[in-house]
């Protein structure tokens, strides 16, 4: 009775993958976790939380794994949002509606945490583990001091099965043609998310990896995102990102470091 209902549920899980990518490809920018966000575009833009928004730009983000190489990305970035959707970077977000000072949105995330046995040595003679497809439920207040949001989002492609909840906050600087947005963000992964992508299976085992099974834990992440306005529709960004690993991705004997950066960089035109 329960391979029935696995059944049934898989055609699910795959529509709503379809479904997500098909949103998410509209972003373009697929190397770019944190792009500068419309409302971050500098001063002298008319509609800061809306419109279109295109430009370039460079990615630069290490990995955990073992002895593997640093990755650079080359690629276009697109943002837009208007009052029933946001789009941007990695995800895309259909607004819900608000009340007051919180808001409320249904998003798609598309993660790039898969890799495949030629990525590093240590993973040589592992089964590939694919990139995800995360949606779920996203809330956000608008504090007087800072915005705090929180996110809680399920494996809709069904690789890991696995669960995510992230909870940030953020506030927004402006200092003339800059504008400066720290960040602190934490971020859960069930035992089934980190056991699909740093554990290690039986046929998977050598001398120098053994068996794991990933457990739930929590990384850390802080960051910075900085904008400057060359002109009234002209804009570069740089974002600034450093993450602890938790527990459950460190203790794998395919990771090789407690903690990992990235840095994004590029120019942006707004219409």
């Amino acid at each position: 009775m329960f391979n029935v209902a696995g059944n049934a549920v898989t055609p699910i899980r795959r529509l709503i993958s379809r479904i997500s990518i098909l949103s998410l490809s509209l972003a373009l920018s697929f190397a770019l976790a944190h792009p500068a966000r419309a409302d971050d575009a500098g001063p002298g833009i008319s509609n800061p939380s809306h419109g279109w928004s295109v430009g370039i730009g460079v990615g630069v983000v290490t990995r955990p794994y073992k002895d593997i190489d640093t990755e650079t990305r080359v690629l276009p970035v697109l943002a837009f949002e208007n009052r029933w959707i946001r789009v941007g970077g990695l995800g895309v977000d259909l607004k819900l509606g608000s009340a007051g000072p919180v808001s409320f949105a249904l998003g798609a995330r598309y993660s790039m945490n898969g890799y495949s046995q030629d990525d590093a040595p240590i993973l040589n003679g592992m089964e590939e583990r694919k990139d995800g497809v995360w949606v779920g439920p996203s809330v956000t207040w608008r504090a007087g001091f800072a915005d705090l949001s929180a996110e809680v989002l399920g494996d809709a492609a069904g690789n890991s099965q696995g669960t995510q909840v992230r909870l940030a906050a953020e506030r927004g600087f402006t200092s003339g043609a800059f504008r400066f947005t720290p960040r602190v963000a934490a971020i859960w992964r069930d035992r089934k998310s980190n056991d699909y992508y740093y554990g290690v299976r039986a046929a998977e085992v050598r001398v120098d990896r053994p068996f794991y099974e990933g457990t739930s834990s929590t990384d850390v992440e802080i960051g910075l995102r900085t904008s400057y306005a060359l002109a009234p529709h002209h804009s570069v960004f740089l974002d600034l990102s450093a993450t602890r690993l938790g527990s459950g991705v460190k203790d794998s004997p395919l990771v090789d470091r407690t903690s990992q950066a990235g840095a994004r960089m590029g120019y942006l035109y707004r219409f």
